[in-house]
């Protein structure tokens, strides 16, 4: 495997030469569209062979159930399990499902041996996390007993076949209580068969400060679930100064911090598959991002005719470019930072990965993760 960045000059009859590998594989491997424009600076996978021992990972991600049939039917061969997002509760502890019917997401990853999960959330009526329902069921052991109830039988009823708990903004009062549910469902779930994971916000010490992370106390919860999944990115995120989502370094000092409270045979590293265009100037309270994926970054780029760059310590792709009269800056994943990822996973002895989210399909990134490891599969049926 390796990865080549576009040149001045470069197109792709020179590059696959170059590269000895057919330029159809070159095409097909980096969704290459026709008419077949490339950008300067531009990251490709170039397939290789397997080298190296492939270690086995567990390889999730979170999909809404609106997603697309082509991009599911294209993603289930490459995971472990796929989280289904999201269901809510009431303040009666009342399940509240998906807005779409998420059954025949269930029905496709069953077919392909992928074990679907059940995830939980307290997203409120406005579709925000709202850290009053958390405070209501974790305080109330009557609520959590009729909240596990109607969980275990929808996902009997439904064929799923694990519980993902992710709860974001818990309050710093709530961070014993939030690990005494967490516990309490895996307890419960596991007599019948589920697994419990739970997501945690991405904390580089034990008493960092703020409202993402004061609620999250990685030993407690990494005791109580089953896995835990790092939500490694955000740090560019909609409302915030342009940077990259994902910078490597930041990852690193949240994996680094995570194995020191939880064993690394329990942890997934979380992996953005998006980026954000911020308009500039940027002004806090008042300048919006606009999500977007690899192919459309790089499309962005080749429209505009810019050349794309890398941050080395972030180890991230970014571009700026012109449109209106605005000056945009992008930050987005490639082959590059994903490997950056990889490599912190093998490094680590971390045993699984997670997307957020599954939503657009970057074949380049699971190809790369097929070079490097070897997909954990249940034969889930």
């Amino acid at each position: 495997m390796q990865i080549y960045v576009v040149k001045e000059g470069d197109n792709v009859d020179r590059i696959a030469s170059f590269m000895g590998i057919p330029v159809d594989v070159l095409l097909y491997d980096n969704q290459i569209q026709y008419p077949y424009r490339l950008a300067v600076g531009q990251a490709l996978f170039i397939r290789g062979g397997r080298e190296g021992q492939r270690t086995p990972l567990y390889v999730s991600g979170y999909a809404y159930p609106y997603i697309q049939n082509d991009v599911l039917e294209s993603t289930l061969p490459w995971l472990t399990a796929i989280y289904i997002f999201s269901y809510g509760f009431t303040m009666d502890g009342d399940l509240v499902p998906p807005m779409k019917n998420e059954e025949w997401i269930i029905a496709a990853a069953k077919r392909q041996g992928v074990r679907p999960v059940l995830t939980l959330t307290p997203l409120g009526s406005d579709g925000h996390f709202n850290n009053n329902l958390v405070t209501a069921l974790v305080q109330n052991r009557d609520m959590q007993e009729k909240l596990l109830w109607e969980l275990g039988s929808v996902m009997n009823r439904m064929g799923y076949g694990g519980l993902d708990i992710d709860f974001e903004y818990v309050q710093a009062i709530d961070r014993e209580a939030f690990a005494r549910f967490v516990d309490f469902a895996a307890q419960v779930m596991n007599l019948f068969g589920y697994p419990v994971s739970v997501a945690l916000a991405p904390k580089t010490s034990r008493n960092q400060t703020g409202l993402l992370y004061e609620g999250m106390d990685y030993r407690l919860l990494g005791e109580a679930a089953n896995r835990v999944m790092l939500m490694t990115y955000e740090w560019g995120y909609t409302y915030g100064p342009p940077m990259a989502v994902a910078p490597i370094n930041m990852v690193r000092r949240v994996a680094e911090y995570a194995l020191t409270e939880i064993p690394a045979n329990k942890i997934s590293l979380g992996i953005p598959n998006y980026g954000y265009d911020w308009p500039l100037p940027y002004v806090r309270g008042t300048t919006k991002a606009t999500t977007l994926g690899t192919q459309e970054a790089v499309q962005l780029a080749i429209d505009h005719g810019v050349e794309i760059r890398f941050d080395e310590t972030a180890m991230s792709p970014y571009f700026r470019y012109w449109q209106y009269g605005i000056l945009h800056e992008v930050w987005f994943e490639d082959v590059r930072s994903i490997k950056a990822k990889f490599d912190l996973v093998k490094e680590k002895g971390l045993s699984g990965v997670g997307y957020w989210q599954l939503m657009r399909y970057f074949r380049a990134n699971w190809l790369l993760l097929e070079e490097m490891f070897v997909v954990e599969r249940g034969n889930y049926g």
